[in-house]
């Protein structure tokens, strides 16, 4: 039987990405699949803070070990925004067909279209906090491209790449993205951590 950690998300894109980096192993679950239907604030500065905001919110309610994780599009143009408000950026309705518009707007007229996906995950196991980064290198394209993904998806192009996200297929993004990065040092801690035989 797998062990069974909680993701502190809803986002059925988000545990279907983390738990194709994951594997078998440890079975992913999101907060509904144990009764949990609250929106954690994020009220911090910092993608880290957010992330250990949700995390320890989820530990004081279960006593289980879980994790959360905080995305942010870092746009260079942008000073760095929209970043830790990327999931509101047009407005508290997280409308991302609206974020993406201000994205696109505010980079208007700037050759600059340098960004980067950055996640930081939080895990609390054995009662102590864990953080992990994963950062994903690239370009804001002028106009939206592809249909699948989430989020900005349609207008981010990874360095290297001549596709969008949204252009790729779940295995292909997953292959090189930020939240694959951060959730591949996460897979490492939790094999050191479960061999050495520490259960949270």
């Amino acid at each position: 039987m797998p062990t069974t950690l909680i993701f502190a998300t809803n986002n059925a894109h988000k545990v279907e990405e983390i738990q194709a980096v994951i594997g078998d192993a440890i079975e992913v679950i999101s907060l509904s699949a144990v009764g949990i239907d609250i929106d954690i604030p994020e009220p911090h500065a910092t993608l880290e803070e957010n992330a250990r905001e949700k995390s320890q919110t989820i530990y004081r309610l279960t006593g289980l070990p879980c994790f959360s994780e905080d995305t942010g599009l870092e746009v260079d143009a942008l000073n760095g925004e929209p970043g830790v408000k990327s999931a509101r950026y047009a407005g508290e309705h997280r409308d991302f067909s609206a974020n993406i518009e201000k994205v696109l707007a505010g980079l208007e007229g700037k050759e600059n279209r340098g960004a980067r996906f950055r996640t930081v995950i939080s895990i609390i196991w054995d009662g102590i906090e864990h953080q992990f980064e994963g950062i994903c290198e690239g370009e804001i394209l002028r106009e939206r491209r592809g249909e699948k993904g989430f989020g900005y998806d349609p207008i981010f192009m990874a360095d290297g790449e001549t596709r969008s996200f949204a252009e790729m297929t779940t295995q292909e993004k997953t292959a090189i993205s930020h939240r694959t990065k951060a959730a591949s040092e996460l897979v490492k801690f939790l094999k050191n951590n479960t061999n050495n035989g520490i259960h949270a």
